[in-house]
């Protein structure tokens, strides 16, 4: 296992902090690495409907990201609060961008965005039983809300038209607990 020998914080910002920490790594060697801390997130894939069909509507947020420069497609989610559970996050975060409440949360899994340099982990979820309300979107989430088919969304992973990694994961997932092929 590599282990932490020191770390120093260079960065700390309202999502992310940088530490550049040395390591000893599993063959005994040391490096210097940066790494960008995320206290973690979560996401959810919003179901219409009473129960899920193997080609169910799917919520998902059509919004613009600065670092693309263009909109994305994405499930809602968002940052962990401190000592937030996951699923809470995921409730809190449907309700914030899509304006739904869900009342059943099932878990997909949990994935590293990218660890070659974050330790961010966002935890995927299912959302049935979903009761529409009022989203309550932070001023700079630039976003509009589809309502799409899950064999449509799959066509549009295969064309390339949804590219963001979490999304991707969760849906296929989806799709593939629902037997969807």
């Amino acid at each position: 296992m590599t282990s932490r020998i020191s770390s120093r914080r260079v960065f700390s910002g309202k999502v992310v902090s940088l530490d550049v920490d040395q390591v000893r790594f599993p063959n005994g060697t040391t490096g210097e690495l940066e790494m960008i801390r995320h206290p973690g997130a979560s996401a959810v894939v919003p179901i219409l409907g009473d129960k899920p069909s193997p080609d169910p509507e799917i919520v998902l947020i059509r919004q613009y990201r600065y670092a693309a420069e263009d909109f994305l497609y994405e499930v809602p989610a968002g940052r962990l609060n401190h000592n937030e559970l996951p699923e809470d996050c995921a409730r809190r975060e449907l309700r914030e961008e899509t304006g739904y409440s869900a009342d059943r949360l099932e878990r997909l899994t949990t994935i590293f965005t990218t660890p070659g340099f974050t330790d961010e982990r966002i935890h995927l979820f299912l959302a049935t039983g979903l009761t529409e309300g009022e989203s309550s979107v932070e001023t700079d989430e630039i976003l509009d809300l589809e309502v799409l088919r899950l064999s449509s969304i799959v066509e549009m992973i295969r064309a390339g038209r949804i590219a963001d990694a979490k999304t991707l994961v969760a849906l296929l997932l989806t799709a593939r607990r629902l037997g969807l092929r």
